[in-house]
């Protein structure tokens, strides 16, 4: 039985994997189906067709082993992925997108036009040692480091490159300065000294451990008098170089939460909501407004130089509630539930620095060594396991 004529051909050069066409010019094109399901052209043509058949071999054999690379998509430039990165990942925020875009026009620039295959580990040193030499903060080139290693991990999940290249031990950490702790009389003397309409703002963050976001986004359902307690649902967000605000979500679950009001600052927080406190919101501006951030950080800064307690953030109030709140006995876990944090490793900080004291112990048991009433002591301690 006869078969088509040059059918027997056809099915030679019919393939199990990929396809190879001869392109005008002579030179042959190779392209398959990726896992993606895409159709994927290499990047380069071939001389002959058994150059371009032994490309298709190879690239069968990485995808069988798990090892296939996107080469294509490993020659897209960095800057491109990355900010497609930003704007298709649901769990980027407004703010940390907006930081992670003027870190990549300030700090990242070096790296935007290298393609994705070119970011080695070597050039991520090289980069890194050259941001710490110039003029950026710690902190930024930091987090410009984060951003970096984040992109670089979806690169690897996309197939695009083989392994992260940012392997920097530290390079992530932002070593946290020391914080400063204010006396209980050096909020009451803040408190004094500010404008009355952001004493309960003060007293919130000192003595409830609120972030400034937390304070601006309460409502007066927030608050309860009665309960003596203040529930926290959302957080304001503030872009820093466009004038947009809006409520958004915790960074955790764990930033959701009610935290008990201490008594002392009950009458402020009570005259707040008579005299300040608008229909709705809890802190608003003279205009009737959700209250800005900003006022509050002027506000407050006026307040601290008076007292003569420059360099005091408002910030730092939250940090002098949380090491009083362990100072007077607080578990990890109140000062976790307290802060709002879902790790334990940031309210483990307040009780190191409780711990911190031990010096002053050792110095005070001395004294009592030399001078203490051994009458006075007690004849017998119960320990709490």
């Amino acid at each position: 039985m006869a078969g088509r004529p040059g059918g027997g051909l056809m099915a030679k050069n019919r393939r199990r994997f990929g396809y190879i066409r001869r392109l005008p010019s002579g030179r042959y094109q190779a392209s398959f189906i990726g896992p993606d399901g895409k159709r994927q052209t290499a990047p380069h043509t071939f001389r002959t067709r058994t150059d371009a058949d032994r490309w298709l071999v190879q690239v069968e054999a990485d995808i069988s082993r798990g090892v296939w690379l996107n080469e294509q998509l490993g020659l897209q430039l960095f800057g491109e992925y990355a900010r497609a990165y930003l704007q298709d990942n649901p769990k980027v925020g407004r703010r940390w997108e907006e930081t992670c875009l003027r870190n990549l026009r300030l700090h990242l620039a070096p790296l935007v036009d290298k393609p994705l295959v070119a970011i080695t580990p070597a050039v991520v040193r090289q980069w890194h040692s050259e941001a710490l030499r110039g003029e950026g903060g710690r902190r930024s080139i930091a987090q410009s480091y984060s951003f970096l290693r984040a992109v670089m991990n979806q690169a690897v999940r996309d197939g695009a490159i083989t392994r992260n290249p940012c392997q920097i031990p530290g390079a992530t950490a932002d070593k946290a300065k020391e914080r400063q702790v204010a006396t209980p009389a050096q909020v009451a003397e803040l408190v004094g000294a500010i404008t009355p309409r952001y004493r309960a703002a003060v007293l919130l963050a000192a003595w409830c451990g609120l972030r400034r976001g937390e304070v601006c986004a309460l409502h007066r359902d927030d608050i309860d008098l009665k309960a003596r307690t203040v529930t926290v649902r959302k957080n304001r967000v503030e872009l820093l170089e466009q004038p947009v605000a809006f409520d958004g979500d915790p960074k955790s679950e764990a930033g959701r939460r009610t935290v008990s009001i201490p008594p002392h600052v009950l009458p402020v927080l009570a005259e707040h909501m008579r005299e300040w406190a608008g229909t709705d919101r809890v802190f608003v501006g003279r205009d009737g407004r959700p209250m800005r951030g900003d006022a509050i950080r002027q506000a407050f800064t006026r307040a601290r130089d008076r007292v003569g307690m420059k360099g005091f953030t408002f910030h730092d109030l939250r940090h002098t509630g949380q090491t009083l709140a362990a100072a007077t006995g607080a578990t990890l876990k109140d000062l976790m539930l307290r802060l709002g944090h879902s790790s334990p490793a940031a309210a483990n900080r307040y009780l190191h620095a409780v711990a911190g004291r031990d010096r002053e112990v050792a110095a005070a048991l001395s004294n009592l060594a030399q001078h203490g009433n051994a009458a006075k002591l007690p004849r017998t301690i119960v320990v709490k396991g």
